[in-house]
Order: structure tokens, then sequence, then C-alpha cells
């Protein structure tokens, strides 16, 4: 059965478009931060979920601002300025853990990921 479920997992990822696999990925770190519940402490999976979502946000910050990136400029900016709000919240979360600090980052990251899957979110 563990192997049905991996063989049917590299199809998922071959199916997606990359704008898909970013989406997907951006919630899948956002539900290890918030699997963490209301009570916010410090320890491993406080850090593997804030590693976790710092390794995202770094692969995501690098192929939007590289110099061949086919964003607009304006795009490139943005993201390289969400990029430096994350690291910093993260580095704080790390220092001192709130189900406030949570939030913001998980928020952004369903946010980002509602954008990628053409999803203009309320109000739009």
């Amino acid at each position: 059965m563990h192997y049905g479920a991996n063989a049917y997992a590299k199809v998922a990822r071959v199916a997606l478009s990359p704008r898909e696999a970013e989406a997907a990925v951006l919630l899948k770190a956002a539900g290890r931060l918030q699997s963490l519940g209301a009570e916010v402490t410090t320890g491993p999976a406080l850090n593997e979920a804030l590693v976790f979502n710092q390794r995202v946000w770094t692969i995501l910050a690098s192929a939007a601002t590289e110099p061949n990136s086919p964003l607009p400029i304006e795009v490139r900016n943005g993201m390289a300025q969400l990029s430096a709000y994350v690291f910093r919240t993260i580095l704080e979360t790390m220092i001192e853990p709130t189900p406030q600090k949570i939030e913001s980052l998980v928020t952004l990251n369903n946010h980002i990921a509602a954008g990628l899957q053409g999803d203009p979110g309320p109000g739009a």
C-alpha cells in the first residue's frame, strides 16, 4: 500500500505546473505551522516547521529574484520584500514564539498560494 502512495505522489508531482507546485509547498509549510496549535512553544516541532518554511521561501525568493526571471521587476521587488519579512519573522519566532507570529506566516503562505493558484482572494 505504501508503494502505491509513493507512486501516486511521484505522478502528482510530475502533473503539477511549477505554479501549482509552489502553491502546494506553501500550503504544506502553512499546514506544518498550523499543526503547532495555539500553544506555541520552543522545541523540535517549532524549529522543524520554521526551517521548512524558511527553505520554501529561500527557493521562492531565489527563483523570483534571479536576474533572468521572467517576472516583472515590481513582482521581483515585492517577492524580495516579502521574503525579507518572512525571514525576519521566522528568526523572531525562533527567539520568542507567539501565536501571532505563526499566524502571520500561515496567512502569508496561504495568500501567496491562492495567488499562484489564480484565486484573487476576498474583495478582489
